[in-house]
């Protein structure tokens, strides 16, 4: 066997070559993140193993700075291994007491760490095209957290401007609000609205749903308000509003385009009660070929959902904690996706009763089901059946 580690870069890329007898066959050397870097990394391969079979290259998880090169190797039809930098910097730190890491090192230690007996499982085509939902999902989550934190503006700047209108209201976070507050951001300029403008503006926003009364409550309420006229966190207030606006436009798109490709791929997951297209999508998205994993734990622990172990000597294990070491988008989605499936579904609500009966707390209670949950959708991803209740 032939084994090239590559140490991945933003603009170029460490590459060594090694044999099963450990005869080095090319010194690290470097090639520039482009065409013609990857057509010199292929032709000291074909240089260095005949038989491209009999190639196995590995490189480190590092985001999009890898996504071109492992395209490359993966449509030369080479077996291709995307190695946790947990793993090799733990690797690394066992082979020398020393700290030295550079490129070159990192290379010759991903090498090193396929020749070893360490169980790796290879990259596979269908987890790369899945990188295309990956985007999408990952793209959605944080449009989503963007959309949250500008709605804690509008909270703020509204208790400053108009804190009375939050008990006139179900929320503060809806169109009518919206609408009301784009035009008129402040108890000041509402107070000096006419009547039946407000009550126009309103009725339109909330279609027909508010109507004089509601407008005159919100009228009198911003003549006795205490809020601030400021100029300023009025047109912050307005500005806020438009950019939650657009990324709702933006969201719904993306989302659009989620649920079309999970009708394309229409996965046995959608049949679980509770799980949505977009909890299903990141879940299927994070996880990618599930044959990549042996069993549900190996899932559990690359979403850090399994618990830490700690033994030594008289010192049990007392209190094991979450890792919390793998991909933080799974386990967010995995997480969630268990909350809404107790909530559909009467065995997992049976469960978690069970758990709870039991004197765990509700997030530790969560996180048991979340274990059940993953074997659930291990073994209809593997079998391609719909899920079937128990009766």
């Amino acid at each position: 066997m032939v084994y090239v580690g590559i140490d991945v870069a933003k603009d170029k890329h460490d590459c060594y070559i090694v044999n099963s007898d450990g005869e080095v066959l090319a010194e690290v050397f470097t090639i520039s993140n482009d065409q013609d870097g990857f057509s010199l990394l292929f032709q000291r391969l074909q240089s260095a193993a005949p038989d491209l079979s009999n190639v196995k290259v590995g490189l480190e998880a590092t985001g999009h700075y890898s996504y071109n090169i492992l395209g490359f190797l993966l449509d030369k039809g080479l077996t291709t291994y995307v190695i946790n930098p947990l793993h090799t910097n733990l690797f690394r730190k066992s082979t020398s007491l020393r700290r030295t890491k550079t490129d070159r090192v990192d290379a010759r230690v991903i090498a090193a760490m396929m020749m070893s007996d360490v169980v790796l499982t290879s990259y596979t085509a269908t987890s790369y095209h899945n990188e295309e939902l990956k985007s999408l999902t990952r793209y959605r989550f944080e449009k989503v957290r963007e959309r949250a934190r500008l709605k804690l503006s509008v909270s703020r700047l509204v208790n400053i401007l108009f804190p009375e209108l939050e008990k006139l209201v179900p929320s503060l976070h809806m169109q009518t609000v919206y609408a009301l507050l784009s035009e008129l951001p402040g108890a000041k300029q509402i107070a000096s609205c006419h009547l039946t403008h407000l009550k126009a503006l309103l009725a339109d926003a909330s279609k027909g749903r508010y109507g004089r009364e509601k407008a005159i409550a919100i009228r009198d309420a911003a003549q006795r308000s205490i809020g601030s006229a400021m100029k300023m966190k009025s047109m912050e207030l307005q500005h806020t509003i438009r950019l939650i606006r657009e990324l709702d436009a933006e969201i719904s798109e993306i989302e659009t385009a989620i649920q079309e490709i999970m009708d394309e791929m229409a996965p046995p997951i959608l049949t679980i009660p509770g799980i949505s297209y977009r909890m299903g999508a990141m879940i299927l998205a994070e996880i990618g070929d599930f044959s990549r994993f042996y069993s549900p734990d190996k899932i559990l622990a690359y979403a850090g959902l399994s618990p830490s172990t700690y033994q030594s000597g008289k010192l049990a294990n007392a209190y094991p904690h979450m890792e919390k070491r793998g991909s933080r988008y799974l386990r967010y989605a995995l997480f969630n996706a268990t909350r809404f499936v107790c909530n559909w579904d009467p065995s997992f609500a049976a469960y978690l009763a069970k758990k709870l009966a039991e004197g765990k707390h509700y997030y530790v209670a969560i996180s048991h089901a979340a274990k059940k949950l993953v074997r659930l959708i291990f073994a209809l991803m593997k079998s391609g059946k719909p899920y079937c209740p128990a009766t």
